[in-house]
This record gives C-alpha cells, structure tokens and sequence, in this order.
C-alpha cells in the first residue's frame, strides 16, 4: 500500500514516529525534513491534489492543531479530510464518511496515539449502505 504523507514543522517528529512504525508501508514523504518554520497550506495542497486525483488512495497531514491541514484539505472536492483525536472518531471517519486523508494534531497526539490511529485509519472498511449517499453529497 502507498500512502502520501507531509506536515508542517510543527509535525515533523510525528511524521517521522508513523513512517518508522510501519515499515511495510510504501510511504510518500513530502516533507518538511527538517523544524524549520513552514506554511502549512503548501504541504496540504501537495497531498490534497494527490488524494484529489485518486479518491480511492490514502494520505496523511500533519500540523501542530490537525486543524489547519484539515481546513485546507477540504477544499479539494474530492477530498475528505479527517481530523482525528480518538479512535471513535478514527473509526467513524472511514467506515461512515470515507475519508481518504487523515489530519493529526501534533501537540495533542503522543506517537503511540497516531499509531494506533493510523492503522484504524488505514485497515477500517467504508461500510457504504445508508452512508454511500451521505459521501455523494460530501463531494458534491
């Protein structure tokens, strides 16, 4: 599985924490690679236009707050960017609104926290049914 994944500075170290926690993944890192200060909107558009592009594959943000990848990401119509916080909200993001990218709050999330999300994110199944339309009116 591929998966795109960036942050701000702010996310750097988090980013960094996933990517070496599962090693079988065939990561897509575009950066940073280092603290030094970025715009996050810049790393959100590298992988929303990817995510935009093909729906049906998964990325990641990262950002002090979640809030501000999230935000931008959005924007992209066939984007549906998550910001998650607990493994509820991991689960609901996928299996009712088939969200393809998800969004993490550095600050807020310890690493062993992101993992876990990370591997709900990408092994829940969207359950379709009653959702299916709901996700049509999303991207609408």
């Amino acid at each position: 599985m591929t998966v795109w994944i960036a942050s701000d500075h702010a996310g750097v170290d988090l980013k960094s924490a996933i990517i070496k926690a599962f090693p079988d993944i065939d990561w897509k890192d575009y950066g940073p690679f280092g603290r030094e200060s970025v715009d996050y909107p810049d790393y959100a558009n590298l992988i929303a236009e990817k995510v935009n592009a093909m729906p049906t594959r998964r990325g990641i943000l990262i950002c002090g707050s979640g809030q501000g990848m999230a935000m931008r990401a959005n924007k992209f119509p066939q984007v549906r960017a998550a910001l998650v916080w607990n493994e509820e909200v991991a689960k609901l993001s996928r299996s009712h609104n088939d969200a393809n990218l998800l969004c993490l709050a550095a600050r807020f999330t310890s690493p062993e926290e992101a993992q876990h999300f990370v591997q709900l994110f990408l092994e829940t199944p969207f359950e379709g049914g009653r959702h299916s339309n709901r996700v049509t009116k999303i991207n609408a």
